[in-house]
């Protein structure tokens, strides 16, 4: 039970815990497994425990298949058979429990923005697991997506990091990539983060598909045709759902630098636990993302 709030003006807000028996929060992981993408993702729950104290968070891998990288078909299984040992020994022990009901889990794919066929991918492994879980949107579009990517950028020494600040960066970009796979409807939905993005820069952003042949270079031509000189590419990716070497080769098709794909930004946990959250109804305090200046 949460403790008394303090009275007062000043008085700090309660933190949040997560519900007991709540459901599990299980990130899906796409992509080859490798030990990189796990120490990511392992990253990203961390951040959502933080968040949300006493959250059950697992990782399920879409192509996953043993102990080390386990599916997210086996997840879920053993999410499930989990909760039906953990009321039938509360039962042994005498207890009044009531019968398990709702999701088993809900599941949140690790992607910014839509991917049908690696969502097809999700959808099928919940089909094919039995259990009650719910599936969650993807993570993007969202303001704090365009902090991450305005993050990366500046790292890259592609951006300022700081509009107001009085130095320029000599290889800042005057116009931005921004790189999906997904086909046509990611482009969409990057777009949409792109425009914020574009106001945090100032500069020009377009969305391209790099899983799309010539939609890369077809972009960087129309920058450079508006005026665009200096380009960079900027991934709305997280990571694993792409080959290694995809972005640089997309960023060599269009003649400019690259930053790096999100990867664990705070953010994405962040966001993943906010999707977690909408599902069950509960309401953590909203993170917000750092105003452009």
């Amino acid at each position: 039970m949460p403790r008394p709030r303090q009275p007062g003006r000043h008085r700090r807000p309660e933190p949040l815990v997560a519900p007991e028996g709540a459901p599990a929060l299980v990130l899906a992981v796409p992509g080859t497994p490798s030990s990189t993408t796990r120490s990511l993702a392992e990253e990203v729950v961390s951040i959502a425990r933080s968040e949300l104290p006493g959250l059950d968070a697992r990782i399920g891998y879409l192509d996953g298949d043993n102990a080390e990288f386990p599916s997210l078909q086996a997840v879920l299984v053993h999410a499930a058979e989990e909760r039906t040992a953990r009321y039938e020994q509360a039962r042994a022990a005498g207890m009044d429990v009531k019968t398990p009901d709702g999701p088993v889990a809900v599941v949140v794919p690790l992607l910014a923005g839509p991917d049908g066929s690696l969502l097809r991918q999700v959808r099928q492994a919940l089909m094919e697991s039995r259990v009650a879980a719910e599936l969650t949107d993807v993570l993007g579009p969202h303001p704090l997506l365009a902090e991450a990517l305005h993050v990366r950028l500046s790292e890259a020494g592609l951006a300022r990091a700081d509009r107001a600040r009085l130095f320029t960066v000599a290889t800042a970009a005057d116009g931005i990539i921004l790189a999906s796979v997904g086909g046509d409807e990611a482009v969409q939905a990057a777009g949409i983060t792109g425009m914020l993005l574009a106001a945090r820069l100032a500069v020009p952003v377009m969305a391209a598909a790099l899983d799309q042949e010539g939609s890369i270079a077809s972009v960087a031509e129309q920058l450079r045709s508006s005026g665009s000189q200096q380009l960079a590419l900027a991934p709305y990716l997280i990571g694993p759902e792409i080959e290694p070497g995809l972005v640089e080769e997309a960023a060599k098709e269009a003649g400019c630098s690259a930053a790096e794909s999100l990867g664990p930004y705070p953010a994405i946990g962040k966001l993943a636990l906010a999707k977690y959250t909408t599902a069950l109804g509960i309401a953590p305090q909203q993170a917000q993302s750092t105003p452009a200046r």
